[in-house]
């Protein structure tokens, strides 16, 4: 699921990438907004807040939307670092790093209500690790997919599939029109889960609260260890023939 890359990287690989990962997003982005009444998953939002508390003369507010904005930026900053790290190393498991700090993030934000006091600040250290580590998890889908796949927002999803739904109306050769179903599945795809997430994730809080965050620490763990679970699978039915 990530280890493959360039050529050897296939529509299958992008599907399950984008499965499992907008729904990690979805499920995220609905915890941010039910624990501290903030969006972590993009910061289109926080643009808009930013500019009206600036409007309103409020610059405390505004500060502080400019924070979770640069957060953001600063978990994509951090994935772009490891993963052009490790590529110049000629490493294959580039992905392992920003995964296992997404990871690290979701447990310590699932565990905040018993290490953390109960203090003013405490909403704005979860809502900036958790657009910390969506941050850091679009960036790595991204360079991993070759900008194919994105999982924490859906804006430009919405406006490619429009596109594309639209073109599928004028094309008539075959292998175009493959291609475009196959674009439009997996943007459906990326959609579908994101919701589903999100749905699930609302439930799932009304029990659990922030440990809520613990299902997609192990969505994260499964995307971890695809790819080993998948090769030990391969071997083990090749033995048993």
């Amino acid at each position: 699921m990530f280890r493959h890359k360039g050529k050897g990287r296939t529509y299958s690989h992008n599907l399950k990438l984008a499965s499992i990962l907008s729904c990690v997003a979805g499920l995220v982005n609905i915890t941010g907004v039910l624990s501290v009444s903030t969006l972590t998953t993009n910061v289109t939002g926080h643009f808009a807040y930013f500019s009206e508390e600036l409007f309103l003369k409020n610059y405390k507010m505004a500060f502080i939307y400019l924070f979770y904005i640069l957060f953001f930026l600063l978990g994509a900053f951090f994935s772009g670092i490891i993963i052009e790290w490790a590529s110049k190393h000629k490493s294959h498991t580039s992905y392992i790093i920003p995964l296992s700090v997404e990871i690290i993030i979701m447990l310590a934000v699932g565990f905040s209500p018993e290490l953390l006091p109960d203090r003013p600040s405490v909403p704005l250290i979860i809502s900036s690790a958790l657009l910390f580590a969506m941050g850091l998890q679009n960036a790595l889908v991204t360079r991993v997919s070759q900008s194919v796949v994105r999982t924490t927002h859906l804006t430009g999803l919405f406006t490619d599939l429009g596109i594309e739904l639209s073109q599928l109306l004028f094309n008539k050769e075959k292998g175009r029109r493959i291609q475009l179903n196959k674009s439009i599945f997996l943007k459906l795809m990326i959609i579908s889960c994101f919701f589903l997430g999100g749905i699930i994730g609302g439930f799932s809080y009304q029990h659990f609260q922030l440990k809520t965050l613990f299902i997609p620490v192990a969505l994260l763990l499964f995307a971890q260890w695809y790819d080993r679970l998948l090769f030990k699978y391969y071997s083990l039915k090749r033995r048993l023939r």
